[in-house]
């Protein structure tokens, strides 16, 4: 092999290297983006309605008081919003479930609010408990302090979920940059090893050559350089030797 394939192979090899591991890095990055962000859209989906639906909740309870003080109108019109806002809510929650377990948090949601639904239900056609405060802090008050916390244990536990999908990207992105490391290193050490072979067979036999031609012309000693390889430097030294004989005929 010759010292232009030489040189150029170990180039090829280096480029090579790197650009297998900048390939490498940079489909792991895109993967762990968009998984990423497919992950945290669904849970901060499930978020958003547990928050819709706490905020419905405690609408309606401030409805149910409004009842209890004999103010009807006004607070069947919050309840009916309230409501159907967090109809809407639930089901967006009840649609996206993703995390293993979550369906049991859903139904959990959807039995409490059904209890507390019931009862605002019932005093709404029948307001026998107007201003009964005990019938609200016995009955309807625990209840919907129950359904309150379902919510929020959904919430807590998507929550979780984006806590640790953020772990794994760390976790991801510091396995995606190894591969770069690693080529690095290769890179650096195959340059070390193709700059001591450079240095093994082109440059020592270059400077042997040239101190060889030295010696002959200053003190006439005759030239004697060995080439361990056969390519453009052992056919150099060939044709040096080949002048000096026909010079010194």
């Amino acid at each position: 092999m010759g010292i232009r394939a030489k040189i150029m192979s170990g180039f090829l090899t280096l480029a090579a290297m790197l650009l297998v591991a900048g390939a490498w890095s940079i489909y792991e990055l895109k993967n762990i983006g968009i998984s990423a962000q497919i992950i945290l859209d669904e849970n901060y989906k499930s978020i958003d309605a547990a928050k819709v639906m706490i905020e419905s909740l405690e609408r309606e309870d401030s409805a149910v008081l409004l009842l209890l003080l004999g103010k009807r109108d006004e607070g069947l019109a919050i309840m009916r919003v309230a409501d159907e806002a967090f109809q809407k809510a639930y089901e967006t929650a009840h649609n996206n479930v993703t995390i293993p377990g979550e369906q049991d948090y859903v139904n959990a949601v959807a039995k409490a609010y059904a209890e507390y639904r019931e009862l605002w239900l019932q005093f709404a056609v029948s307001p026998k408990y107007r201003g009964d405060l005990n019938w609200y802090f016995r009955d309807v008050n625990p209840t919907f302090h129950r359904a309150k916390l379902a919510v929020s244990d959904l919430m807590n536990l998507n929550n979780q979920a984006m806590y640790k999908t953020a772990s794994n990207v760390e976790s991801r992105a510091h396995r995606a940059t190894m591969p770069g490391i690693i080529a690095i290193a290769s890179a650096f050490i195959f340059a070390i090893i193709f700059s001591f072979l450079i240095n093994l067979y082109v440059i020592n036999p270059v400077v042997k050559l040239t101190s060889g031609i030295q010696d002959y012309l200053e003190r006439g000693i005759p030239l004697n350089v060995r080439v361990e390889t056969e390519d453009e430097i052992s056919r150099l030294v060939s044709s040096v030797e080949q002048l000096i004989k026909k010079s010194t005929k």
